[in-house]
Protein backbone atom coordinates (compact mmCIF):
# COMPACT_ATOMS: atom_id res chain seq x y z
CA UNK A 1 0.00 0.00 0.00
CA UNK A 2 1.31 3.22 -1.13
CA UNK A 3 0.88 5.84 1.43
CA UNK A 4 1.66 9.77 1.15
CA UNK A 5 4.40 11.09 3.24
CA UNK A 6 1.92 13.46 5.46
CA UNK A 7 -0.22 10.74 5.80
CA UNK A 8 1.91 8.66 6.56
CA UNK A 9 3.28 10.98 9.65
CA UNK A 10 -0.82 11.20 10.74
CA UNK A 11 -1.42 7.69 11.17
CA UNK A 12 1.70 6.92 13.50
CA UNK A 13 0.81 9.85 15.51
CA UNK A 14 -2.57 8.39 15.27
CA UNK A 15 -1.52 4.27 16.57
CA UNK A 16 0.30 6.43 19.21
CA UNK A 17 -2.36 8.62 20.01
CA UNK A 18 -4.78 5.15 20.25
CA UNK A 19 -2.56 3.20 22.46
CA UNK A 20 -2.46 6.05 24.87
CA UNK A 21 -6.05 6.31 25.12
CA UNK A 22 -6.76 2.70 25.20
CA UNK A 23 -4.37 2.93 28.39
CA UNK A 24 -6.67 5.47 29.51
CA UNK A 25 -10.09 4.81 29.13
CA UNK A 26 -11.09 1.30 28.99
CA UNK A 27 -13.03 -0.32 26.17
CA UNK A 28 -15.69 -1.34 28.87
CA UNK A 29 -15.60 2.11 30.05
CA UNK A 30 -16.04 3.27 26.87
CA UNK A 31 -18.94 0.40 25.82
CA UNK A 32 -20.98 2.26 29.05
CA UNK A 33 -20.68 5.25 27.55
CA UNK A 34 -22.32 3.76 24.34
CA UNK A 35 -25.14 2.62 26.23
CA UNK A 36 -25.82 6.08 27.63
CA UNK A 37 -25.38 7.93 24.52
CA UNK A 38 -28.11 9.49 22.21
CA UNK A 39 -29.81 7.50 19.42
CA UNK A 40 -27.90 8.02 16.27
CA UNK A 41 -29.85 10.93 14.34
CA UNK A 42 -29.48 9.06 10.66
CA UNK A 43 -26.15 10.93 9.12
CA UNK A 44 -26.84 8.35 5.56
CA UNK A 45 -30.65 8.63 5.64
CA UNK A 46 -30.43 12.81 5.87
CA UNK A 47 -28.38 12.69 2.89
CA UNK A 48 -30.08 10.60 0.58
CA UNK A 49 -33.47 11.72 1.17
CA UNK A 50 -31.91 15.71 0.53
CA UNK A 51 -30.08 14.06 -2.63
CA UNK A 52 -33.25 12.39 -3.58
CA UNK A 53 -35.12 15.64 -3.70
CA UNK A 54 -32.11 17.18 -5.84
CA UNK A 55 -31.79 19.40 -3.37
CA UNK A 56 -27.91 20.62 -2.00
CA UNK A 57 -26.97 17.56 0.55
CA UNK A 58 -24.18 19.46 2.36
CA UNK A 59 -21.94 18.33 5.23
CA UNK A 60 -20.48 21.28 6.74
CA UNK A 61 -17.14 21.25 8.02
CA UNK A 62 -16.22 22.55 11.51
CA UNK A 63 -11.97 22.80 10.90
CA UNK A 64 -10.29 25.03 12.73
CA UNK A 65 -6.50 24.10 11.10
CA UNK A 66 -5.07 21.70 8.47
CA UNK A 67 -1.57 20.99 8.03
CA UNK A 68 -1.46 22.59 4.33
CA UNK A 69 -3.50 25.45 5.69
CA UNK A 70 -2.55 26.35 9.12
CA UNK A 71 -4.65 28.01 10.83
CA UNK A 72 -8.07 29.02 9.48
CA UNK A 73 -10.09 30.30 11.82
CA UNK A 74 -9.01 31.81 14.95
CA UNK A 75 -12.75 32.92 16.25
CA UNK A 76 -13.36 29.39 16.18
CA UNK A 77 -16.89 28.16 18.77
CA UNK A 78 -17.86 24.84 17.62
CA UNK A 79 -21.35 25.19 18.88
CA UNK A 80 -22.16 28.64 17.55
CA UNK A 81 -20.78 27.54 14.10
CA UNK A 82 -23.08 24.15 14.31
CA UNK A 83 -25.89 26.42 14.59
CA UNK A 84 -25.03 28.61 12.04
CA UNK A 85 -24.88 25.69 9.59
CA UNK A 86 -28.12 24.60 10.52
CA UNK A 87 -29.83 27.74 10.36
CA UNK A 88 -28.09 28.24 6.95
CA UNK A 89 -29.60 24.85 5.69
CA UNK A 90 -26.50 21.98 6.31
CA UNK A 91 -27.77 18.73 6.55
CA UNK A 92 -24.98 17.18 8.20
CA UNK A 93 -22.18 18.36 10.23
CA UNK A 94 -18.38 16.72 10.01
CA UNK A 95 -16.43 17.94 13.01
CA UNK A 96 -12.36 17.40 13.06
CA UNK A 97 -11.23 15.49 16.06
CA UNK A 98 -7.68 15.04 15.28
CA UNK A 99 -5.47 16.67 17.76
CA UNK A 100 -1.98 17.04 16.41
CA UNK A 101 -2.62 17.72 13.00
CA UNK A 102 -5.62 19.77 13.14
CA UNK A 103 -6.29 21.36 16.34
CA UNK A 104 -9.49 19.20 16.67
CA UNK A 105 -10.66 17.81 20.02
CA UNK A 106 -13.39 15.65 21.33
CA UNK A 107 -15.01 18.55 23.06
CA UNK A 108 -15.43 19.99 19.75
CA UNK A 109 -17.92 17.08 18.48
CA UNK A 110 -19.38 17.14 21.64
CA UNK A 111 -20.35 20.87 21.60
CA UNK A 112 -21.20 20.77 18.22
CA UNK A 113 -23.42 17.81 18.16
CA UNK A 114 -25.15 19.18 21.36
CA UNK A 115 -26.06 22.51 19.93
CA UNK A 116 -28.57 21.51 16.93
CA UNK A 117 -30.19 19.07 15.70
CA UNK A 118 -28.22 17.73 12.90
CA UNK A 119 -26.44 14.28 12.52
CA UNK A 120 -22.40 14.45 13.17
CA UNK A 121 -19.75 12.46 10.79
CA UNK A 122 -16.68 12.38 13.38
CA UNK A 123 -13.50 13.73 11.03
CA UNK A 124 -10.38 11.69 12.17
CA UNK A 125 -8.25 8.97 10.92
CA UNK A 126 -9.75 5.59 11.53
CA UNK A 127 -7.21 3.24 12.14
CA UNK A 128 -8.61 0.69 15.27
CA UNK A 129 -11.90 -0.65 16.36
CA UNK A 130 -11.61 1.10 19.65
CA UNK A 131 -11.99 4.65 17.83
CA UNK A 132 -15.00 3.87 16.51
CA UNK A 133 -16.89 2.68 19.69
CA UNK A 134 -14.48 5.67 21.01
CA UNK A 135 -16.30 8.15 18.09
CA UNK A 136 -20.19 6.35 19.31
CA UNK A 137 -19.29 7.24 22.94
CA UNK A 138 -18.19 10.79 22.25
CA UNK A 139 -22.09 11.35 20.31
CA UNK A 140 -21.00 11.01 16.71
CA UNK A 141 -23.85 9.25 13.52
CA UNK A 142 -20.99 8.17 11.34
CA UNK A 143 -17.53 8.02 11.20
CA UNK A 144 -14.86 8.42 7.94
CA UNK A 145 -12.90 5.57 6.56
CA UNK A 146 -10.09 6.61 4.36
CA UNK A 147 -9.04 4.03 1.68
CA UNK A 148 -5.95 5.12 1.27
CA UNK A 149 -5.06 4.56 4.61
CA UNK A 150 -6.29 1.45 5.00
CA UNK A 151 -6.01 -1.87 3.83
CA UNK A 152 -9.26 -4.37 2.82
CA UNK A 153 -9.33 -6.10 6.07
CA UNK A 154 -8.97 -3.10 8.09
CA UNK A 155 -11.74 -1.56 6.31
CA UNK A 156 -13.82 -4.58 6.79
CA UNK A 157 -13.13 -4.57 10.31
CA UNK A 158 -13.93 -1.22 11.08
CA UNK A 159 -17.23 -0.70 9.41
CA UNK A 160 -18.58 -3.90 11.01
CA UNK A 161 -17.91 -2.70 14.33
CA UNK A 162 -19.76 0.91 12.88
CA UNK A 163 -22.47 -1.45 12.12
CA UNK A 164 -22.65 -3.32 15.46
CA UNK A 165 -22.53 0.31 16.79
CA UNK A 166 -25.18 1.73 14.84
CA UNK A 167 -22.72 4.02 12.85
CA UNK A 168 -23.17 5.04 9.27
CA UNK A 169 -19.82 4.67 7.57
CA UNK A 170 -18.70 7.28 4.97
CA UNK A 171 -16.06 6.29 2.67
CA UNK A 172 -13.45 8.18 0.79
CA UNK A 173 -11.43 7.77 -1.88
CA UNK A 174 -9.53 9.56 -4.39
CA UNK A 175 -8.71 7.26 -7.55
CA UNK A 176 -9.75 4.23 -9.52
CA UNK A 177 -8.16 1.95 -7.90
CA UNK A 178 -8.89 3.22 -4.28
CA UNK A 179 -13.06 3.32 -5.28
CA UNK A 180 -12.50 -0.13 -6.56
CA UNK A 181 -11.33 -1.22 -3.17
CA UNK A 182 -13.73 0.79 -1.18
CA UNK A 183 -17.19 -0.68 -3.55
CA UNK A 184 -15.58 -4.42 -3.48
CA UNK A 185 -15.28 -4.06 0.46
CA UNK A 186 -17.83 -1.74 1.78
CA UNK A 187 -21.56 -1.56 1.34
CA UNK A 188 -22.10 1.55 2.77
CA UNK A 189 -24.22 3.89 0.80
CA UNK A 190 -22.05 6.77 1.08
CA UNK A 191 -19.03 7.33 -1.47
CA UNK A 192 -16.89 10.77 -0.62
CA UNK A 193 -14.63 11.41 -3.51
CA UNK A 194 -12.13 13.48 -2.13
CA UNK A 195 -10.82 16.09 -4.99
CA UNK A 196 -7.32 17.10 -3.00
CA UNK A 197 -4.52 14.52 -3.83
CA UNK A 198 -3.26 13.56 -0.54
CA UNK A 199 0.53 13.24 -2.12
CA UNK A 200 0.56 16.85 -3.36
CA UNK A 201 -2.39 18.24 -1.74
CA UNK A 202 -3.62 19.77 -5.84
CA UNK A 203 -7.44 19.78 -5.74
CA UNK A 204 -8.78 19.28 -8.79
CA UNK A 205 -12.92 18.78 -9.28
CA UNK A 206 -12.01 16.76 -12.07
CA UNK A 207 -11.56 13.87 -9.77
CA UNK A 208 -15.32 13.70 -8.54
CA UNK A 209 -15.90 13.94 -12.45
CA UNK A 210 -13.65 11.03 -13.41
CA UNK A 211 -14.94 8.70 -11.25
CA UNK A 212 -18.63 9.61 -11.48
CA UNK A 213 -19.44 7.16 -14.17
CA UNK A 214 -17.60 4.03 -12.01
CA UNK A 215 -19.89 4.45 -9.27
CA UNK A 216 -23.24 2.19 -9.03
CA UNK A 217 -26.47 4.08 -9.08
CA UNK A 218 -27.75 2.35 -5.62
CA UNK A 219 -24.61 4.77 -3.96
CA UNK A 220 -24.59 8.20 -3.06
CA UNK A 221 -21.50 10.51 -4.38
CA UNK A 222 -20.51 13.09 -2.11
CA UNK A 223 -17.74 15.63 -3.59
CA UNK A 224 -15.16 16.83 -1.00
CA UNK A 225 -12.85 19.72 -1.18
CA UNK A 226 -12.10 22.53 -3.78
CA UNK A 227 -16.03 23.39 -3.91
CA UNK A 228 -15.38 27.18 -3.29
CA UNK A 229 -18.10 28.77 -5.71
CA UNK A 230 -21.59 28.80 -7.28
CA UNK A 231 -20.02 27.88 -10.79
CA UNK A 232 -18.11 24.44 -8.75
CA UNK A 233 -21.68 23.81 -7.50
CA UNK A 234 -23.12 24.43 -10.74
CA UNK A 235 -21.02 22.31 -12.29
CA UNK A 236 -21.32 19.39 -9.72
CA UNK A 237 -25.38 19.77 -10.02
CA UNK A 238 -25.23 19.44 -13.15
CA UNK A 239 -23.60 15.73 -13.34
CA UNK A 240 -26.02 15.11 -10.56
CA UNK A 241 -24.02 15.21 -7.86
CA UNK A 242 -26.28 16.83 -5.04
CA UNK A 243 -23.87 16.15 -1.90
CA UNK A 244 -21.15 18.19 -1.10
CA UNK A 245 -18.64 18.23 2.24
CA UNK A 246 -17.30 21.62 2.63
CA UNK A 247 -15.18 23.29 5.08
CA UNK A 248 -12.81 26.15 4.13
CA UNK A 249 -15.01 27.84 2.14
CA UNK A 250 -17.27 28.52 5.03
CA UNK A 251 -14.02 28.73 7.90
CA UNK A 252 -12.71 31.30 6.59
CA UNK A 253 -16.14 33.54 6.54
CA UNK A 254 -17.24 35.77 9.35
CA UNK A 255 -20.58 34.38 9.47
CA UNK A 256 -19.85 30.19 8.15
CA UNK A 257 -23.72 29.98 7.82
CA UNK A 258 -24.27 33.26 5.91
CA UNK A 259 -21.88 31.36 3.55
CA UNK A 260 -23.31 28.42 2.99
CA UNK A 261 -26.86 29.57 2.48
CA UNK A 262 -25.66 32.38 -0.15
CA UNK A 263 -23.11 29.15 -2.05
CA UNK A 264 -25.87 26.32 -2.13
CA UNK A 265 -28.92 28.22 -1.79
CA UNK A 266 -28.96 31.43 -3.01
CA UNK A 267 -32.56 31.81 -3.91
CA UNK A 268 -33.68 31.75 -0.16
CA UNK A 269 -31.97 34.84 0.37
CA UNK A 270 -30.34 36.42 3.31
CA UNK A 271 -33.79 37.22 5.37
CA UNK A 272 -34.00 33.22 5.66
CA UNK A 273 -31.54 33.34 8.47
CA UNK A 274 -31.63 34.94 11.80
CA UNK A 275 -28.85 36.96 12.18
CA UNK A 276 -28.53 35.90 16.30
CA UNK A 277 -28.12 32.49 15.59
CA UNK A 278 -24.42 33.60 13.09
CA UNK A 279 -22.27 35.59 15.68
Amino acid sequence: MSVPTVLEKILARKAQEVAARRASVSLSELQALVAAADTPRGFALALINQAKRKQPAVIAEIKKASPSKGVIRENFHPAEIAKSYEAGGATCLSVLTDIDFFQGADAYLKEARGACKLPVIRKDFMIDPYQVIEARALGADCILLIVSALDDVQMAELAAVAKANKLDVLVEVHDGEELERALKTLDTPLVGINNRNLHTFEVSLDTTLDLLPRIPSDRLVITESGILNRADVELMEISEVYSFLVGEAFMRAEKPGVELQRLFFPEKGPAAIKASTLD
